[in-house]
């Protein structure tokens, strides 16, 4: 297959911003451009690359070869940066997509990527830490904080450590609701805070805890603050990060905790930028995580 730089670019934009009027003014060229360029990839290719929807989505085929764009504009970018002063930021930084989980984006990750910041833009897919992995293997991500031991096809692991969480909510929630203890009927009754369907941490805590199945009232709330800020007004007890154990407006429904490993995958790819940005994760993972 001979895949023009133009070409590939071209699918790499419409599919990021979703339409090809879009991809055309992120290019400065025209829509009619990004079609004929994406039509000439696809002919290249020998099958179709673009679910021609809104917003544009990729194929099966569609996203090897958006990996392989979007693997090429990080070493372009590199490159360029390489070749330019070292005082002058090219004035097309690094795109650089990452996916992470929630509670990592609000206890310590985001000082790590603000210190690898420079000549780079971050684009940042939130994700449970279970399924960023999806993420990795569709080319939507370059890296990604997962639970996942096992490396994506393409990518490496490295271990950054572990998050503690522990059932708390807020003291009157505590004597309302567990005035006898946390029991297995005080934990069958007791409303619970969830951040979204995928979220299993409490019924992770509830399976270890009670070793029969419950069906507790529950609220979902897709947010880290928010899930945070729900448990400390009463809403619910919930699964909270170590890192917020000072909380005064918050005290432990018992003693007891679940830890979440983590793992950075990034593509194998000999990058300084993704580089770069994995040495930051692990040092603020060094000295955030158990």
């Amino acid at each position: 297959m001979d895949l023009q730089l133009d070409q590939l670019r071209a699918l790499n934009a419409a599919i990021t911003e979703g339409t090809f009027e879009a991809a055309a003014r992120r290019l400065l060229v025209t829509p009619s451009a990004i079609s004929q360029r994406i039509k000439a990839l696809e002919d290249a290719a020998g099958r179709i690359l673009l679910q021609r929807t809104k917003p544009v989505r990729a194929t099966e085929s569609g996203l090897a070869v958006l990996r392989l764009a979007r693997q090429i504009e990080l070493l372009q970018g590199d490159t360029a940066r390489e070749l330019g002063d070292a005082h002058q930021p090219t004035d097309r930084p690094i795109r650089m997509p990452l996916a992470i989980n929630a509670d990592s984006l609000q206890t310590w990750v985001m000082p790590a990527l603000a210190a690898a910041a420079k000549g780079i833009c971050f684009e940042i897919h939130r994700e449970d830490e279970e399924h960023t992995t999806r993420l990795l293997r569709d080319g939507t991500v370059m890296a990604a904080i997962t639970a996942t031991a096992a490396p994506v096809q393409g990518c490496k692991v490295e271990k950054l450590g572990a998050m503690r969480y522990s059932p708390m909510a807020s003291p009157e929630f505590v004597r309302t609701w567990f005035r006898d203890g946390p029991t297995v009927k005080a934990y069958a009754v007791a409303p619970m805070v969830l951040f979204d369907r995928n979220d299993d941490l409490q019924h992770r805590h509830l399976r270890r805890r009670t070793r029969q199945p419950i069906d507790p009232p529950r609220h979902y709330v897709p947010s880290s603050e928010g899930f945070a800020d729900a448990v400390r007004l009463g809403l619910g007890w919930g699964m909270i990060p170590e890192a917020m154990r000072g909380d005064a407006r918050l005290t432990l429904v018992e003693d007891t905790f679940i830890e979440v490993p983590l793992y950075w995958q990034q593509w194998r790819l000999d990058s300084p930028a993704l580089v770069a940005v994995a040495a930051a994760i692990a040092a603020a993972a060094a000295e955030s995580l158990r």
